[in-house]
C-alpha cells in the first residue's frame, strides 16, 4: 500500500497516512486528522510503497495540502500559544500547584489545547482545568511528561557542544542501560554520561551494537589470515610484545587496546596483536 510520512514537531515521531492521490513531496504542509482532531504537519516521507503488515490500521487520510490561509492559521495558533502558555503560569501560581509547565500545543482546528508539565508526583489539577477551560471555552487536556520529554521540547546544548539529539532528529526514545557504558569502557561517573535531562545519554547507544556484535573486522586481523576476530575483554590478562598485562580499555574505532604491563606501564597495541596466556602462567 501507498503511504506518506508526517511530522507534526520538528523532531517527533513520523506518523503514516494515506496520501489519497495528492502529489506530495517532503517538505510539504499537509493537514490530516488525528486522534486529536484536525493537524498540521510536514512532509518527511514522500509518497512509497510498503508492506500492509507494517501500518498500523486503520490508515487516516490526508485531507489536502496545506494553503497559504492554512498556514496563517498555524502562525496564529503559535502566538495563541504563546498567551495560553503565560495565562497557565498565572493560574499555576494562583493554585500553587507544584508543577513546572513545559509547553502548551493548539490543534490546529483550536478544538483542543494541551499544556504539557513535568512534576515529582501525582497533581490534583482538575480545578486547574477547570479554570483555564472557562478562559479559553475549548477542551483542554493536562499531561505530564517526563524529563527526557522535557529536554526534547525544551533543547538546549550537550556535553559534546552540539544541539541535542532528541531535540534535532531523534523521533523515537529508545532503552540505554548502564550497561551499554560499561561495554564501551567509559567512565561510570553519572555526571559524566548522564545528559542535561540527568538520564543517560541517548548517544550511549550509538556505538553499542559494535561492542555487543561479539565479531568484528580489522585490516590487521584480514591481514593475518583472520577476517574476524573477537576483540579482548576488559579486565583480562593478555601477552603482547611488551610483555604481560592487563586490558584496560578497548579502542573499537581503530581496533586497538590499552594495556597495563606488569612493569606498570602502558602500551596500546592492535588487539590482533595480543592473546590469552596459556592456564597456569
Amino acid at each position: 500500500m501507498i503511504v506518506v510520512g508526517v511530522r507534526f514537531k520538528a523532531a517527533g515521531k513520523i506518523y503514516y497516512f494515506d496520501p489519497t492521490g495528492i502529489a506530495l513531496q517532503n517538505t510539504d504542509g499537509v493537514i490530516v486528522e488525528t486522534a486529536r482532531g484536525m493537524e498540521y504537519g510536514s512532509v518527511v516521507i514522500a509518497p512509497r510503497s510498503v508492506d500492509a503488515s507494517e501500518v498500523v490500521q486503520p490508515l487516516k487520510p490526508i485531507i489536502r495540502k496545506a494553503t497559504a490561509k492554512d498556514l496563517r492559521q498555524v502562525n496564529r495558533n503559535k502566538e495563541r500559544e504563546k498567551k495560553a502558555f503565560d495565562i497557565c503560569l498565572e493560574k499555576i501560581a494562583k493554585h500553587k500547584l507544584p508543577m513546572k509547565l513545559i509547553d502548551v500545543d493548539y490543534t490546529f482546528d483550536m478544538g483542543k489545547i494541551i499544556f504539557f508539565f513535568t512534576a515529582d508526583g501525582r497533581i490534583d489539577f482538575r480545578d486547574l482545568v477547570r479554570d483555564l477551560a472557562s478562559v479559553f471555552r475549548t477542551r483542554i487536556e493536562l499531561r505530564q511528561i517526563g524529563l527526557r520529554d522535557e529536554a526534547k521540547m525544551v533543547g538546549g546544548m550537550g556535553c559534546c557542544g552540539r544541539p541535542l539529539c532528541c531535540a534535532t532528529f531523534l523521533g523515537d526514545f529508545k532503552p540505554v542501560s548502564i550497561r551499554m557504558a560499561k561495554g564501551q569502557g567509559m567512565s561510570l561517573n553519572p555526571t559524566k554520561i548522564s545528559g542535561i535531562c540527568g538520564r543517560l545519554m541517548c548517544c550511549l547507544r550509538y556505538e553499542n551494537s559494535l561492542y555487543t556484535s561479539g565479531e568484528l573486522k580489522c585490516a590487521n586481523c584480514q591481514q593475518k589470515g583472520n577476517e574476524q576476530q573477537k576483540p579482548p575483554i576488559v579486565g583480562k590478562r593478555v601477552i603482547t610484545d611488551e610483555g604481560i598485562g592487563t586490558v584496560l580499555r578497548v579502542h573499537m574505532k581503530d581496533h586497538t587496546v590499552k594495556v597495563q604491563l606488569e612493569s606498570g606501564h602502558n602500551v596500546n597495541v592492535p588487539w590482533s596483536d595480543v592473546a590469552e596466556p596459556e592456564h597456569g602462567h
